[in-house]
């Protein structure tokens, strides 16, 4: 006759017979009675003397409550605590005496502990400041933390970015001891990215710029009847400021950010660890040709946004303020001068090493993270865009107290 089903008296017989013993059923309600008995020295307990905290039982979490109740009752001033005394500790009891240091103001690492529990507890300490950070404090002591916490890291920003660029001038001036170092084609291939690519939009902001400023100022010099001083507005705006300012912001954004996604994404791929590992300078492979690509490309970019510029201006007086365009080129060939054309254009290398180091060392910074790449990102266009601002500024200022 087959055994039965497991469980059954025929299966449990067939199992006798051939030698096993069927394991005794132990029953349910005498597990949870054995569960629930606790030795009296299991008990967490705490005694203070002299203001010493002596700790004595197991502090685990099958204790969480009696834990607690132990060290809300605790009564008199605490100078130390001595944990040696517990015999079985885990997380949970820890984590415990950790909250109890912080609300009576105690060192957590003048604790004394066990030998065989300093790794426990270590570990747990270590952890204990990776918790969800508070909900934000909108106060004015709060208000001026975050203050003095975005100056401190704009001043390490600061700092990393003349560092950076002493590193860029030093590599470039070895370049002229060692010329083969240059990367030729990858210098002419970013040139093309930079401004051949760059050209139409350039050119199209630019000449629509250039008529909405001779139409704003039309409208104004109407009034006195000087109309024809658009021709001087306009020459004098795009030649010395408005043709290399609206190059440098369109390049900052457009520009600026695509070097700090292309090295970040290396950065990403270990890319450019593994060029540090085969003994190859990621400054000179990376930063060099872009810095020189946009050193000789922003320039003539801003050429060509000074030529549009003054196209746009001539458009406009031509068909809306009855100009000719003989005596429109006739009176800028009178009026202008050739230092508002190299004052324009002297601002044009300065702002091209400014966009290109910050690009480049925005996306060297990059963590490896999608988060950190998109606010790199972020960051040198800000950065680039404000700076070159602050820049042209202080040299309009100085080149006005200078007589240029």
């Amino acid at each position: 006759m087959p055994p039965g089903p497991p469980g059954s008296r025929d299966r449990r017989d067939a199992w006798t017979h051939a030698g096993f013993r069927y394991p005794r059923p132990v029953h349910r309600t005498h597990r949870t009675r054995h569960r629930m008995t606790v030795p009296a020295h299991a008990q967490p307990s705490a005694d203070a003397e002299d203001g010493v905290l002596r700790l004595h039982g197991h502090w685990t979490l099958e204790h969480a409550s009696d834990i607690d109740a132990v060290l809300r009752g605790i009564d008199g001033a605490v100078r130390e605590v001595d944990a040696s005394g517990v015999d079985r500790l885990d997380s949970l009891g820890v984590l415990q005496l950790v909250r109890y240091a912080d609300k009576q103001g105690l060192d957590f690492g003048g604790f004394e502990f066990r030998r065989d529990h300093h790794a426990l507890v270590e570990a747990i300490d270590d952890v204990n400041d990776d918790r969800p950070r508070p909900k934000r404090d909108f106060g004015v002591a709060a208000a001026l933390a975050r203050l003095g916490y975005t100056m401190h890291d704009n001043g390490r920003e600061i700092v990393a970015l003349v560092s950076f660029m002493g590193e860029t001038l030093t590599k470039l001036a070895r370049l002229a001891l060692a010329p083969r170092r240059l990367r030729v084609v990858s210098t002419v291939h970013h040139m093309e990215q930079v401004g051949l690519d760059a050209v139409p939009l350039v050119a199209l902001l630019s000449f629509m710029v250039g008529a909405v400023i001779a139409f704003l100022g039309a409208s104004v010099l109407a009034d006195f009847g000087a109309t024809i001083f658009v021709v001087e507005l306009v020459s004098i705006a795009f030649l010395r400021e408005f043709g290399v300012l609206l190059t440098a912001i369109l390049l900052a954004g457009r520009t600026a950010s695509a070097f700090t996604a292309q090295i970040g994404a290396m950065v990403g791929r270990e890319e450019v660890d593994a060029i540090r590992t085969l003994g190859l300078d990621p400054v000179d492979l990376l930063v060099i040709p872009r810095v020189l690509a946009l050193m000789v490309m922003l320039p003539l970019l801003t050429f060509i946004a000074m030529v549009s510029g003054l196209v746009g201006g001539l458009t406009v007086g031509a068909f809306s303020l009855d100009i000719p365009p003989q005596a429109y080129m006739s009176r800028m060939h009178e009026q202008m001068e050739l230092r508002h054309f190299l004052v324009g254009m002297s601002k044009a290398p300065l702002f091209a090493m400014i966009i290109a180091l910050i690009g480049c060392l925005e996306g060297l910074q990059v963590k490896g993270t999608a988060q950190s790449l998109g606010e790199r990102t972020t960051s040198s266009v800000v950065q680039s865009i404000s700076l070159v601002i602050v820049v042209d500024a202080f040299a309009a200022i100085w080149f006005m107290h200078m007589g240029w």
